[in-house]
């Protein structure tokens, strides 16, 4: 067991530090190839507290290693600047003080060259620990390390997309129709993707399941966050889970019908948000008069709305609305992995439609598609225990006032997605990849 992960399936030492050395150059170019469309300008801004300036996620992601294996496990190693713990700290209480959150956009110093001189020497002091003879745990901490990159990697096109919204001239993060691999080994959905609803939808059916006494969490035998274990038996009631996420057309149906005007359909707080907000329709969306020539925003730009896509950008509070507008109801996080789990996760190969945006659904859609909202808050599983030390608030130090979100999104690095995998975000967020799918009981 990882401070902050389960560990990984028994190698020998030296195989097990090559791998990692390999995995940890991918990762770590790949966040730079993400932000290389950027510029300066656009790595420094900060346009809501809950995002980070992209250059921020490039200073923290380095930290991270700094922190928790340069400075304890490389004799002789110094730090890159000494303020920079303070700037890129991002929770971790027992780490130091640090800056405040919503103030990360105020910093046009260290710019964008100095993060990248920041993250040349530390990849040339994780290149001399490499050469050194490394313990499990160790080698542990660089896993859940290249793994927390990957989720940078997520929020770094989240975090972009909301700041280059809100940009009157509408730019793209990245232009569409370009045929070619996103930087993270997923094929951009430009290509070929159909934006005027001419895409057949699969018809919503019902993948039933008896219930009973069920298995939930990660066996352990490959890595996976803390909070996925430890594994555990729940009982189910009989339910039924749709097969595919809810589209944009059927939402559309749900904002005709005057779905974000009827209090009964809401939660009470978030029919106060609703109203505090002033929500009409999900995040990025620009409605029309006559509807059919409604846009959203992308990062690839603006778009024409596709009713045959999934939905995308809607809050916990939107997606249970939505659901008892529909008669059904959101599934359970233990609902949602035993269906899931019969379902192979899509590894991004040849022809695969992950990208900047969400294809049109197909039958299944658990992973690449969009996040999808549970009707689970997030706590600890039974017998849940946060490691000791800093890297012990990874997880644990946020199980309240948060709904768990299960699969992947199409933003979602190649590889990061599994059956067991337990995303959280407070009810009213909506700026992450998140959609939905329904159940209900039988």
């Amino acid at each position: 067991m990882t401070p902050a992960g389960s560990g990984s399936i028994p190698q020998e030492p030296d195989e097990r530090a090559a791998r990692l050395a390999a995995a940890y150059a991918t990762v770590r170019s790949t966040t730079e190839a993400l932000a290389a469309p950027l510029s300066a300008e656009d790595q420094t801004v900060q346009s809501m507290p809950d995002v980070s300036p992209t250059k921020w996620h490039r200073g923290h992601t380095s930290w991270f290693f700094e922190a928790f294996l340069l400075e304890p496990e490389l004799h002789g190693y110094e730090p890159h600047h000494p303020m920079y713990g303070f700037l890129f700290n991002s929770y971790y209480e027992a780490a130091g003080p640090r800056h405040a959150r919503p103030e990360r956009g105020l910093l046009s110093r260290p710019g964008i060259e100095e993060i990248a001189a920041y993250r040349c020497h530390v990849d040339a002091a994780m290149a001399d620990l490499f050469d050194l003879p490394l313990a499990a745990e160790t080698l542990d901490l660089v896993e859940l390390g290249i793994h927390h990159e990957q989720q940078h990697q997520e929020l770094l096109l989240m975090d972009i997309k909301h700041v280059l919204s809100k940009n009157p001239l509408r730019p793209a993060y990245c232009p569409p129709a370009r045929e070619s691999r996103s930087a993270h080994g997923a094929l951009s959905n430009a290509q070929g993707a159909l934006v005027n609803g001419t895409t057949e939808v699969p018809k919503a059916e019902w993948i039933e399941h008896p219930g009973g006494v069920v298995d939930v969490g990660h066996d352990g035998g490959s890595f996976a966050f803390d909070n996925e274990a430890p594994r555990h038996s729940e009982f189910l009631v009989p339910f039924a889970l749709a097969t595919r996420p809810v589209t944009c057309g059927e939402w559309m149906g749900f904002v005709e019908d005057g779905g974000y005007a009827r209090p009964e359909l809401w939660l009470s707080e978030g029919w106060a948000v609703v109203q505090e907000r002033q929500w009409r329709a999900p995040l990025y969306w620009e409605l029309s008069e006559d509807r059919a020539t409604t846009t959203v925003f992308t990062l690839e730009g603006p778009r024409l709305l596709d009713p045959a896509q999934p939905v995308v950008h809607v809050s916990y509070f939107e997606a249970d609305a939505f659901a008892r507008w529909a008669g059904a109801r959101l599934p359970t996080e233990a609902e949602w992995e035993q269906v899931a789990s019969a379902e192979t996760l899509l590894q991004a190969p040849a022809g695969a439609t992950f990208g900047l945006h969400p294809s049109p659904v197909q039958a299944g859609g658990f992973f690449g598609t969009v996040w999808q909202w549970t009707a689970s808050s997030y706590s600890p599983y039974p017998g849940f225990r946060p490691a000791a030390g800093a890297v012990g608030e990874y997880n644990g130090k946020f199980m309240v006032n948060q709904q768990v979100l299960r699969g992947s999104a199409c933003i979602t690095p190649a590889g990061h997605a599994r059956a067991t995998y337990r995303n959280f975000f407070p009810a009213r967020s909506r700026w992450a990849f998140s959609g939905l799918r329904l159940a209900r009981d039988l």
